[in-house]
C-alpha cells in the first residue's frame, strides 16, 4: 500500500470515528455482595421508586431535547455638529490700516452623522440521546453523547455535553436543552454539500490578503 493510499485511509477513518470525549460511557462494574446474611443490598445499584426509570448513575442513557432558539439585535446612532467663527477689524490709521477687514476674519465649521445596526439569530431543534459520563455528591449529572447522520452522501454530526439536574429530568426520561448548564452543543456537516458551500481554498487565501 502506498503512503498516499494508507494516509487517506487513516485520514477517513479518524474523520469518521467519533471523538473520545463524546464516546459513551460504561456504567462501572458493580462491587462483590457482601457476605452478611442481608436481603437488601445499597451497592446493588439500589434505586428508589419514587426515581422511576430516570436516569441517574454513570452509564445510563437520558434524551436531550433540542430546543435553542436566540435572537438578538444591537443599533447604535451618533451625530455630532460643530461652528465656529472669528472676526477683526483692522485700525483704519497706522501700519494696520493696510489689511482688509475679510482679511482678519476666518470660520470652519465640522460636522459627523454615524449609524450602525446589527443583528443575529439561530435555531436548532431535534433530540441527541447521551449518556451519564459523572454524577457529582450534589445530584448533579454531566453528560455527553453524539450522533452521526449519513444521508446521501453527507455526513452531518450532532455532539453535545453539559451539566443537568436529576430533578430537570422529566419522567420520560427527556430534558430540556435549556436547562442543560454549562452546554456544548455543535452541528457539523461534511461531505459534498458541505464542501459546496465553501469557498475554496485558494479563494479564502485571496480573500484574507484583499484589503477591501
Amino acid at each position: 500500500m502506498t503512503p498516499i493510499l494508507l494516509a487517506a485511509c487513516l485520514f477517513c477513518a479518524s474523520r469518521a470515528s467519533p471523538q473520545a470525549e463524546y464516546r459513551p460511557v460504561a456504567p462501572p462494574a458493580p462491587p462483590p455482595v457482601a457476605a452478611n446474611g442481608s436481603i437488601f443490598q445499597a451497592a446493588t445499584g439500589y434505586s428508589p421508586l419514587t426515581s422511576g426509570q430516570r436516569a441517574g448513575a454513570v452509564g445510563d442513557v437520558l434524551t436531550i431535547v433540542l430546543v435553542e432558539r436566540t435572537q438578538g439585535t444591537s443599533s447604535n446612532t451618533a451625530t455630532t455638529s460643530r461652528d465656529g467663527s472669528i472676526g477683526l477689524t483692522p485700525p483704519v490709521t497706522g501700519p494696520l490700516s493696510l489689511f482688509a477687514p475679510t482679511d482678519a476674519s476666518a470660520s470652519g465649521s465640522n460636522a459627523f452623522d454615524g449609524r450602525g445596526q446589527t443583528g443575529a439569530s439561530n435555531s436548532l431543534t431535534g433530540e441527541i440521546t447521551v449518556t451519564v459520563a459523572e454524577v457529582f455528591p450534589n445530584g448533579t449529572m454531566r453528560v455527553r453523547g453524539e450522533k452521526q447522520l449519513r444521508i446521501n452522501r453527507g455526513h452531518e454530526f450532532i455532539r453535545l455535553s453539559g451539566l443537568v439536574r436529576f430533578a430537570d429530568v422529566g419522567p420520560d426520561n427527556r430534558v430540556a436543552s435549556t436547562r442543560v448548564a454549562d452546554a456544548q452543543i455543535e452541528y457539523l456537516g461534511r461531505g459534498e454539500v458541505a464542501r459546496a458551500s465553501r469557498q475554496g481554498w485558494l479563494q479564502r487565501f485571496f480573500t484574507i490578503l484583499s484589503p477591501f
